[in-house]
């Protein structure tokens, strides 16, 4: 049997993974396969990996994104107003209301795009959320200039997670647990 190159990380190091990460963990290793972004030639997209996963998130109790519809999207307050209504609200992949965890599974734009600064401030924000995990590609491949080339996404986002949560200037509201698919 072939090792797994699914792995993960988490925040802040002084803290054991949730109870729950092999389970979420195991959704990813699963379908490795399908979107292994190191085996494939070029990888899914975001929305492709999450329908890959989503029954099994469903099976662990997740709420996820169905389609790109209003209706389909998945979305956690950030302000309330007059009567409580949500006034502000952040879009996220995946949330286990009793777990309080969101999900965010990033391809392409996760580092050169910026889509990890992004998923980390907006989690920050969200209402009940005390676990995020990030889902970001081993090997993003792409081609520039008419020559291949592969962004260590999984790397680089582990690299900046261990400064936001190990320096004493900044300190996010939730563990964080970075999966490098």
């Amino acid at each position: 049997m072939t090792k797994s190159r699914i792995r993960f990380s988490t925040f802040p190091r002084t803290v054991p993974p949730p109870s729950f990460t092999d389970g979420v963990v195991s959704v990813f290793r699963k379908h490795e396969p399908l979107i292994s972004t190191e085996k494939l030639d070029k990888g899914l997209t975001s929305d492709a990996v999450l329908k890959v996963l989503g029954d099994d998130l469903r099976a662990l109790g997740f709420e996820v994104e169905a389609g790109k519809k209003k209706r389909e999207k998945i979305e956690r307050p950030v302000f309330f107003g007059e009567g409580g209504a949500p006034t502000l609200r952040y879009e996220i992949d995946a949330y286990h209301g009793d777990w309080k965890c969101g999900l965010e599974v990033e391809a392409g734009r996760a580092w050169m795009g910026n889509a990890v600064y992004r998923d980390l401030i907006q989690a920050s924000v969200m209402v009940d959320v005390e676990f995020l995990y990030l889902a970001v590609s081993n090997a993003y491949k792409y081609n520039s200039s008419g020559s291949r080339h592969v962004s260590r996404d999984y790397e680089n986002t582990v690299n900046l997670a261990d400064a936001v949560y190990g320096h004493s200037r900044m300190s996010l509201p939730y563990s964080l647990v970075v999966i490098g698919y």
